[in-house]
């Protein structure tokens, strides 16, 4: 999940791995492991590594200063535009006098509102995070003012008409000026500027109330403590010590457990609780919470319809297309339901080799079999298939990868593959770098591990990178990379501003001198992540706005998916396994039977994601505003899932077509992924072109790295994405490898 920070989300929901579902380690006991993690580089350190040349910054935010300073940076910009209109008309507007201010104040403003922002997915205090909601909320409407004045949009339009007529008649600007221009000018029109008086003002009604209701769902969904309250007994089949980590209930739950719906738990209970009955509840109580969100998730596709049909688009996915590699619906539909087609025979053969398992498990254990096969079947079965047929151990897999020395090696790689050197900040380091010299509000927690990231041979500053590994109460409950501080060049035109990235994680926290340890699809997620954290950190772009993790949204996912990769070859798993009591590598004959099962049940969960991206669509193309307002939100993701998939659910067992509610937990689709989430597989396409042209034979080529790192990571958002693609690759992208690496050459 990308830059959440930047909307550039990479919520991870669903890793598309062979293992969907597997079991929370257990925690091994009589290991000496520190609780918390320390990270040694294979490069040379010095003292002045851990004193940068730009200070990190500062997370001594109050509910206090938030309400004080969010309207603060709001008038600030308005100041800014307002000396702009005054002083500067279209006859004489030029890049260097319009763009010069919008431009400085948007990098001042940038470094101080992400982190604002953050703390409504991070912070351990609530009335913190409902601050921090609340000036987001602020500052989007802000957006919404600053983007929709029409003085402003008249000088823009004049610089984007002489950029398109004259040569040089604004000075001295390149390309990537040019780009910028171009997308801003389009923007100004997608916000509706070419609208007059009262519609101009009902269309900045609806986007304001869109904005509310993103807000409002955020913090349902961040805040929703719901659980399902059962007896050890039913949850048979996971680990003992997972069972007694978790909640004991007291009264009506007396000798009851509550499983909560984070990832760490409902995963594995879906992945290995043999009661078919328990699952299923799980399953349903999953897909029926946060109930109060159902109604925000419909009023926001109505407003959205509305605002796209003012600004004259058939409907919003022609409105939110226009700006993304895939342009369009007539491009997205027939690539989203071509690969169904050519999937879904597949994907019931998988199930039918599953439920052939079913029956006869079933028959074993003395169980109604009623000859269909459920939701809440497949990741069961599933983790079966993985431990029969492919002879993998998910517990002793787990047994290779404990959290610190697997980190530790991702980092290495990292520094490897694209010259960079991590230096941890320690808590006396962070003293030092603290302006009160208080090592606590460095960080936004006590967990938190922050890095000063240099060049390879130190030769220069890159940036920070925070890691926030653990669960707790009121955090963001998934995998996910926030921008913190966007990189761009200084007013000076020399110096930069540097980067700052943090990656918010959910992996079981180490219990005293027990370690913690990771499956390989924990690893798969973090090594995706942090991907993301080095492609902000590797932008070299002028602006904020066109760095690092700011591209195409079809496209933002590319590069840390083309990482996964890495995590499928035996060179790279030798480097990252460490037996938590030998310090051994994974055997090659485990090492081998892990790698292939990468493609089991992938014509599936394929599927899956394709129903996700399906339904997506058909919200955000309807035919007619009455459509969208007569659309049962419920009934359009069941009927999706279930006739994409081929699985049966709820409906098949006399339940109302419309039982789900997943539509209240679907993020991505009120947190920027609206008409977009087809970007996950579309971006595929490029990840595996990239992979298999550039680094399938020699993975860890520094050189080849390296090149990546600048002819690709460091382009950002400041170019088109086929023109980054074409300069890295040496030809116009295809899809040939991606269909080969679905196993439909």
């Amino acid at each position: 999940m990308a830059s959440l920070g930047q909307l550039s989300l990479a919520l991870l929901l669903f890793t598309p791995t062979a293992f969907a579902a597997v079991a929370k380690p257990p925690t091994p006991a009589g290991q000496d492991y520190a609780p918390r993690f320390v990270y040694k580089s294979k490069r040379q350190a010095t003292a002045d590594l851990t004193r940068p040349p730009q200070s990190p910054p500062v997370f001594n935010d109050t509910v206090d200063s938030l309400k004080m300073d969010a309207p603060g940076l709001c008038n600030q910009t308005k100041a800014v535009l307002d000396k702009l209109a005054a002083s500067v008309s279209p006859l004489n507007a030029t890049f260097a006098n319009t763009y010069g201010p919008i431009l400085e104040d948007e990098h001042d403003v940038l470094t101080k509102m992400y982190i604002q922002q953050f703390y409504a997915s991070v912070s351990a205090d609530s009335a913190l995070r409902d601050a921090s909601s609340e000036a987001a909320s602020i500052q989007s409407n802000c957006a919404l003012e600053s983007g929709t004045r029409d003085d402003i949009f008249k000088l823009v339009e004049s610089v984007y008409n002489s950029l398109n007529t004259t040569q040089g008649i604004n000075g001295t600007i390149d390309a990537q000026d040019r780009y910028l221009v171009d997308k801003d000018y389009k923007g100004y029109l997608r916000n509706g500027l070419a609208l007059e008086g009262s519609q101009r003002e009902q269309f900045k009604a609806a986007r304001s109330r869109i904005t509310t209701l993103q807000l409002q769902f955020d913090q349902n969904y961040s805040g929703d403590t719901s659980v399902i309250w059962l007896s050890p007994a039913e949850l048979e089949g996971l680990p003992e010590d997972h069972i007694n980590s978790l909640a004991k209930g007291t009264g009506e739950n007396e000798g009851k457990v509550a499983l909560t719906f984070k990832a760490p738990d409902v995963t594995p209970a879906l992945a290995l609780v043999k009661n078919p009955d328990v699952r299923r509840r799980i399953y349903i109580a999953r897909d029926t919470r946060v109930l109060q969100n159902v109604p925000l998730m419909k009023e926001a596709i109505v407003k959205r319809d509305e605002a796209a049909r003012m600004l004259g688009y058939e409907h919003h996915a022609a409105l939110n297309l226009e700006n993304k590699m895939a342009h369009d619906v007539a491009t997205v539909q027939p690539f989203l339901e071509g690969l169904r087609d050519r999937l879904y025979d597949r994907g019931q053969e998988e199930i039918a080799g599953m439920n052939e398992l079913k029956k006869k498990d079933h028959e074993a254990r003395n169980l109604t079999y009623d000859g269909n096969f459920y939701y809440w079947d497949r990741d069961y079965y599933n983790n079966i298939i993985v431990e029969t047929e492919y002879a993998v151990d998910q517990v002793k897999v787990s047994e290779y990868f404990p959290l610190d020395r697997t980190i530790t090696a991702m980092l290495q790689i990292f520094e490897s593959l694209f010259s960079m050197h991590f230096v941890q900040l320690s808590t006396a380091d962070l003293a030092a770098l603290s302006p009160s010299g208080n090592a606590e509000e460095m960080t936004w927690h006590e967990d938190v591990i922050a890095f000063a990231v240099w060049e390879g041979d130190n030769s220069g500053f890159v940036g920070y990178l925070y890691m926030d590994l653990y669960p707790r109460d009121g955090k963001y409950s998934h995998f996910a990379e926030f921008t913190l501080q966007p990189g761009f060049q200084k007013s000076d035109g020399k110096s930069r501003h540097y980067p700052v990235a943090a990656l918010v994680c959910n992996f079981p926290k180490p219990q005293g001198s027990n370690p913690a340890l990771m499956t390989h699809d924990d690893v798969v997620t973090f090594f995706h992540e942090l991907g993301h954290g080095i492609h902000e950190l590797s932008g070299r772009t002028k602006w904020a706005r066109l760095s690092g993790t700011s591209t195409a949204r079809d496209f933002v996912e590319a590069p840390s998916q083309m990482l996964e990769n890495w995590m499928w070859t035996n060179l790279t798993l030798s480097q990252l396994s460490s037996h938590y009591k030998t310090n051994e590598s994974m055997p090659t004959e485990l090492m081998d039977a892990l790698i292939s099962t990468k493609h089991v049940m992938e014509g599936l969960l394929t599927l899956r994601q394709i129903a996700f991206g399906l339904f997506d669509m058909k919200i955000h193309t309807p035919a007619s505003h009455e459509e969208a307002e007569a659309l049962d939100m419920s009934l359009e993701y069941s009927r999706s899932m279930r006739n994409t998939t081929g699985l049966k659910g709820p409906e098949d067992q006399g339940e109302p077509e419309n039982w789900s509610s997943g539509e209240a937990t679907f993020g991505h689709l009120m947190g920027g992924y609206d008409a977009g989430y087809y970007g996950y597989l579309w971006s595929q396409v490029y990840s595996t072109d990239m992979f298999y042209t550039a680094f399938k034979t020699d993975p860890m080529n520094p050189a080849t790295g390296n090149k990546y790192r600048h002819m690709v990571l460091e382009k950002g958002g400041s170019q088109d994405e086929f023109q980054t693609l074409e300069e890295f690759l040496g030809r116009p992208p295809n899809s040939e490898a991606f269909y080969k690496e679905l196993g439909l050459e």
